[in-house]
């Protein structure tokens, strides 16, 4: 915790908003999609989803296959601890919300369901996207399957991500969402394994970048590839761009 609070501070002497970007891309995704202000009614709807989770006493186990949760380490947990502790924020979701309907993704995969309230938030952005979520932990898993059963567009897969990423057929992703095991090496492998899935105007979103000096190194190498042109460091997450017609910049943004 220590880290991601000095990270934090750094993060807010180097990170300006849209005054500070002289890119047209990152300067209209700045004022159009970061700092929409826009109500949109999806917004209840993810609300209502993520109070719902936040009172379910369930308990389920959980088989913790990535860097496990920095606050609840037992095995045997409630839906409403998950959903406090390692579920998408409800700001969170609104941006991936934003992100999917202004850049209009169509074909998307997200690396760690959770609870699924970052799969619901994509959802419904895109109604008529095609969805594949995949989860390591079997009952977290299940239960969002259950959740989530008549949103028809999402696909949730229970897999080990690396065995599940090497059988995924031949596509391409307009997004993609890390969120599911935040080790450098294991972050590493995903985004190369993926890297041929990209297209000119795909989006690749690595979620907590600064959960550990690890995490952030994976980062700064995820950013240095030369296949990315854009990066954005928002210090929550990490967003990178593949769009050849632009000259390699890194931007930090406060949201």
């Amino acid at each position: 915790m220590l880290y991601q609070i000095q990270q934090y501070l750094k993060f807010l002497l180097r990170s300006t908003n849209q005054h500070g970007v002289h890119s047209p891309f990152v300067y209209q995704l700045v004022t159009q999609c970061f700092y929409d202000k826009t109500k949109y009614s999806a917004y209840q709807t993810i609300k209502n989803y993520k109070s719902a989770l936040s009172k379910n006493k369930q308990r389920i186990t959980v088989t913790d296959l990535g860097a496990g949760s920095h606050v609840d380490k037992h095995p045997e947990r409630s839906i409403a601890s998950i959903a406090k502790y390692a579920g998408t924020s409800t700001k969170r979701a609104r941006l991936l919300y934003r992100l999917a309907k202004h850049l209009d993704c169509s074909n998307i995969l997200e690396l760690g369901t959770s609870l699924g309230i970052a799969t619901q938030a994509l959802s419904l952005a895109n109604p008529k996207a095609c969805i594949t979520s995949i989860e390591g932990c079997p009952s977290i898993a299940n239960f969002s399957k259950k959740q989530l059963q008549n949103v028809g567009n999402i696909k949730i897969i229970q897999e080990d991500f690396s065995k599940q990423l090497q059988d995924l057929p031949p596509h391409t992703f307009d997004l993609v969402f890390f969120d599911g095991n935040h080790q450098k090496d294991a972050t590493l492998s995903y985004f190369e394994n993926l890297l041929p899935t990209a297209h000119n105007d795909s989006l690749f979103i690595f979620d907590d970048i600064y959960w550990s000096e690890d995490m952030t190194e994976a980062w700064n190498t995820i950013k240095q590839h030369p296949k990315v042109t854009v990066s954005i460091d928002t210090f929550y997450w990490g967003l990178v761009f593949f769009r050849k017609e632009q000259a390699k910049e890194h931007f930090n943004i406060r949201i």
